[in-house]
Parts: structure tokens; C-alpha cells; sequence
């Protein structure tokens, strides 16, 4: 399979298109084959060496795809659902802490500029129906940070009004 690594120190010219094995999932596991990955600003960091990584590491935090393969011991998902990645796979619910933040994938861990990869089963949830695979990979970090920003931290509920600063992805998802 084709996929992109990210050489130390960063930056555009240390992208490298290499071809590797195709992975197979284990127990707890997913094998998605991505269909669309969106470009972040937080990957642009990371690419440009501003946040570090790992040498070698596959970058891209957003995906979305269609599941291959299903491992032992999941049963949420089934061969030809259509999912999308999380930006914290360990977030699961409640309060966020240190622990759920870990394993960001194309940052601490390898993301999804890749063609097929293996995932845990929590690293992923079904994309909204009707979504095409362009649409739902726009939604693990712009969409939800929009929504975070208005619903969790702004409390904004019907009738109030929102100023949106900005034309990117947040700013966006905000307006819809």
C-alpha cells in the first residue's frame, strides 16, 4: 500500500511517498481502507516540524473510509461501514483529561495519509448517513471544534446571535 512519512525535521520536502506492507487487524481492531483525509491547520504544524514528531511518522489527523476487515472481539462495526477517525481516540466521554488526550493520530501517534490502516474499534465511529467520505473527513477536527467552541464552552442555544471571525474550516462549520 502507498503511504506518506514525515522525516525529521519536518517540513514540505521531507514528505516521502513510500509503499509498505498491508496491515491486518488484530482483536480489538479495524481495518479501514480511507477514502479521504482533510487537510488541518494542525497538520500543516505538523508537517513543518512546529508541533514534533516521530521520525517517520504518517501524518494527516482526519479520515474517513470504509471498513475491509473486522478483528476478533468488535461488534460495533461490520465489513462495509462507512467511518470516520476521532481526533482523541481515548475520549470516550466525560470530562477530557490527560490520559484521553494522548495518541493523537499524524501527531503523537500515525494518522491517515495512508491508504489502508489499521485502527482500534474506539479509534472510529460511523459516519452520519448520506455523508460521502470527502464530507465526513472534514468532520474530526473542524466540525467538532466548531461545535465544542458553540455549544460546550459559548453555551449558545437557538435565536443567539454569533460573530465568526474567519473563512477556514472552524469558522465554517460555525456558521452552518
Amino acid at each position: 500500500m502507498r503511504l506518506v512519512r514525515l522525516r525529521a525535521p519536518g517540513g514540505l520536502e521531507n514528505l516521502k511517498l513510500v509503499e509498505e506492507d498491508h496491515p491486518k487487524p488484530r482483536p480489538g481492531e479495524l481495518l479501514v481502507r480511507i477514502r479521504a483525509s482533510s487537510l488541518n491547520f494542525h497538520d500543516l504544524l505538523v508537517v513543518l516540524g512546529k508541533i514534533p514528531c516521530a521520525d517517520g511518522r504518517i501524518p494527516m489527523s482526519d479520515g474517513a473510509g470504509e471498513v475491509i476487515a473486522v478483528g476478533d472481539d468488535v461488534d460495533e462495526f461490520k465489513v462495509a461501514d462507512t467511518v470516520v477517525s476521532t481526533f482523541w481516540p481515548y475520549w470516550l466521554g466525560g470530562e477530557m483529561t490527560p490520559a484521553t488526550k494522548r495518541d493523537i493520530p499524524g501527531d503523537s501517534v500515525d494518522g491517515y495519509a495512508r491508504e489502508y490502516v489499521c485502527m482500534p474499534a474506539h479509534a472510529c465511529t460511523k459516519a452520519p448517513a448520506g455523508y460521502t467520505h470527502v464530507e465526513a473527513a472534514t468532520l474530526t477536527c473542524a466540525a467538532v471544534t466548531a461545535w465544542r467552541g458553540l455549544v460546550v464552552c459559548g453555551r449558545v442555544k437557538p435565536g443567539d446571535t454569533v460573530l465568526i471571525l474567519g473563512t477556514g474550516g472552524v469558522s465554517l462549520f460555525a456558521l452552518q
